[in-house]
């Protein structure tokens, strides 16, 4: 079993001025068993726009999807005192998951 649980299509409006080392990114999240053990894993899919089938596939155990949420909120978290106090943005199409 194999199940999209969200993706993000890279939008132009992403990429921060000036940085010019910026790559343009989509991002795809999946949940699967497909494998020897039949464990369900997380599947993280970053890919470079234009180079579809190219990009990085991550299957995380359960452990690592965690740490993995875990190193998210906490880079949100300290964001606000990155940025001189603003809340972080949210974007319209976010949807909230457990992992």
């Amino acid at each position: 079993m194999r199940r999209s649980i969200d993706d993000y299509p890279f939008d132009s409006s992403d990429l921060p001025a000036g940085d010019d080392d910026a790559q343009q990114l989509s991002w795809a999240v999946a949940v699967s068993d497909d494998y020897d053990d039949a464990e369900p894993r997380v599947v993280l899919t970053v890919e470079e726009v234009g180079a579809p089938g190219a990009g990085l596939v991550a299957h995380l155990t359960p452990g690592m999807a965690r740490r993995l949420r875990l190193a998210l909120r906490d880079a949100r978290r300290s964001a606000p005192a990155l940025v001189g106090g603003h809340p972080w943005p949210s974007h319209p199409s976010s949807r909230q998951h457990v992992i």
